[in-house]
């Protein structure tokens, strides 16, 4: 896509919001109050608002190659403080996606140089679970799985930060994993129960009150 058509889109966007609603801009610039922050991966195949049918103004997003959360990465650490304590959104979904370029990549046993402490990540991910993935002889099967599973780790670390924690013990906000098939277009809810993973975290992580 040319950036000129880009800049012919915008406008032809904006005058169709006008003309739809003549203060949508004065009241999108007034407040900021989101309900969701969205944690998803950078492919351009997936477009976090669109694929949920979302407004500009509904869904605070973070993403990056594989929706990774690190407690390394100042950034996403960031975002959900941000999210959780002044937001105040009431969810938090992680959501990856079938055909993920970075989840592929990490099942490959090559050097790729700046990106291996990134990818490093998700081979975690597949030792965790190598006995479950390891028996899946379809390597496209194993490859969606491995797509599912890395999806609830990244919840799980989620999880582990102290406000998110937090939160949840008020009851304030709710997790959620899931993952949207490029095939068909669906949102898939891998339907985790996170009030138990906390349970469970909470005898490792637990903070003090």
């Amino acid at each position: 896509m040319k950036i000129e058509q880009i800049i012919r889109n915008n406008k032809q966007w904006a005058a169709k919001k006008l003309g739809e609603n003549q203060n949508y801009f004065t009241q999108l610039s007034k407040d900021h109050k989101p309900d969701i922050l969205y944690i998803g991966c950078s492919d351009s195949r997936v477009s976090s608002e669109e694929l949920m049918g979302a407004e500009p103004g509904d869904v605070f997003v973070m993403r990056n190659i594989a929706n990774m959360v690190s407690s390394l990465d100042v950034s996403a650490m960031s975002i959900i403080n941000y999210a959780v304590t002044v937001l105040k959104v009431k969810h938090i979904i992680v959501c990856g996606h079938y055909e993920c370029g970075g989840v592929k990549a990490a099942m490959q046993s090559k050097d790729l140089g700046i990106l291996n402490p990134w990818l490093r990540n998700i081979r975690d991910v597949f030792r965790m679970h190598s006995t479950e993935l390891n028996a899946i002889s379809c390597e496209d099967e194993k490859y969606k799985r491995l797509v599912e599973l890395n999806v609830r780790e990244q919840c799980i670390n989620v999880i582990k930060t102290s406000d998110v924690q937090l939160a949840m013990m008020k009851n304030t906000v709710k997790v959620h994993g899931w993952v949207f098939d490029i095939h068909t277009g669906n949102l898939i809810d891998l339907n985790i129960n996170f009030k138990d993973i906390l349970k469970e975290i909470q005898k490792i992580y637990q903070l003090d009150h």
